[in-house]
């Protein structure tokens, strides 16, 4: 009986297996031609469809070593910490009071909220540079971050509120009646219970700073300083490009966060539709 059900929803759903296959196809076609490509000489002309008939692993090699990637590794390690932190503190704190109390000037702060999420980051960029260079903060990762974190605090904080609304009031009163403040009731009764949201917001934001080009690439100006994303810059120019090296320097940047997302995909998946607006 069950194998009758189940051969009668594959012939009425069929459809959607081939277009899930043919969506697979598409979001890892890009991924296998750059691990292809990273594995190709320089001097390689190949289609960059082909896979090599040999494994040519000083691409990485180079890029370890050469390039100065571990360096790299610190910066973006320090910028996506900081960042994330940042957002999880603010984000949190400003997202309690906007969720518990329902007056209008809190209806009025969160669409404020979401009409600064339609700003787009590069209509201020000239604005925030003039700023960031009147108070020295050019070539500086504490700046980075800083700036990083007001562009994504938006969405933190709305991920937040939506989270917290769903969470009984009871739990708030039950506190109070016991002698509990407001930020005790925050600390002790809803923070234990924002794991969820704020696995999605370190995964959602910390991937965005970890692979952010706009402001790194006019902030930080030294080689030192460089982030994963600015050191798979170099590898083009005006006058030559090296693609199997940046694509090496690609697969390099991006395996931490591929790391990261595979061992906390349960916790975002269920922070993500518990912070959907109900």
């Amino acid at each position: 009986m069950i194998g009758k059900t189940w051969k009668k929803y594959i012939r009425k759903h069929w459809w959607k297996y081939i277009l899930g296959l043919i969506l697979v196809f598409l979001t890892m076609m890009p991924l296998y031609v750059l691990i292809e490509m990273s594995l190709k000489e320089p001097t390689d002309l190949a289609s960059r469809l082909t896979w090599p008939n040999y494994i040519y692993f000083d691409n990485y090699i180079k890029v370890l070593k050469e390039n100065n990637m571990l360096n790299a590794y610190k910066n973006t390690l320090i910028v996506t910490i900081g960042t994330v932190t940042v957002e999880v503190f603010c984000g949190c704190l400003a997202a309690y009071p906007l969720a518990r109390k329902q007056t209008r000037f809190n209806e009025f702060i969160r669409s404020l909220i979401l009409a600064i999420m339609m700003v787009p980051a590069v209509s201020v960029l000239v604005g925030v540079y003039s700023i960031l260079s009147a108070i020295r903060g050019i070539n500086t990762l504490w700046a980075l971050i800083l700036i990083t974190a007001a562009f994504g605090l938006p969405l933190s904080i709305f991920l937040y509120t939506n989270y917290i609304t769903s969470i009984p009031r009871a739990l708030d009163e039950a506190a109070r009646i016991e002698g509990a403040n407001y930020f005790q009731c925050f600390l002790y009764i809803i923070l234990p219970q924002l794991k969820p949201v704020t696995v999605s917001v370190i995964i959602i934001k910390g991937v965005q700073a970890w692979n952010d080009y706009l402001y790194p690439s006019y902030i930080l100006q030294k080689p030192e300083l460089y982030t994963n994303v600015l050191m798979v810059k170099q590898y083009f120019s005006s006058t030559s490009s090296n693609f199997q090296g940046a694509a090496a320097c690609c697969a390099v940047a991006m395996l931490p966060a591929l790391v990261a997302y595979i061992l906390l995909n349960q916790y975002f998946i269920k922070g993500a539709i518990d912070s959907a607006v109900k």
